[in-house]
């Protein structure tokens, strides 16, 4: 095995890194995700707008009971 020089990046290390697009999809699907945020516009330190974001990303199953008995809201 060679060292690398000081600053270069070994040939080994130019393959793909990370997670691909579809398996993270997948994952958060099957756990479900909460993205919750809150946007403030203001001017000279007086709030004039805010918008807030609460959302949850989740899959469907059909083998999980929903937790209402009238149906659900729809």
């Amino acid at each position: 095995m060679t060292t690398a020089a000081w600053g270069t990046v070994p040939a080994e290390a130019h393959g793909p890194i990370g997670v691909p697009l579809v398996d993270l999809l997948d994952r958060v699907l099957a756990t479900g995700v909460v993205v919750s945020g809150d946007l403030v516009i203001a001017i000279a330190e007086v709030p004039l707008i805010r918008l807030s974001l609460h959302a949850l990303l989740s899959s469907v199953n059909e083998r999980v009971p929903a937790p209402w008995t009238d149906g659900g809201p729809l």
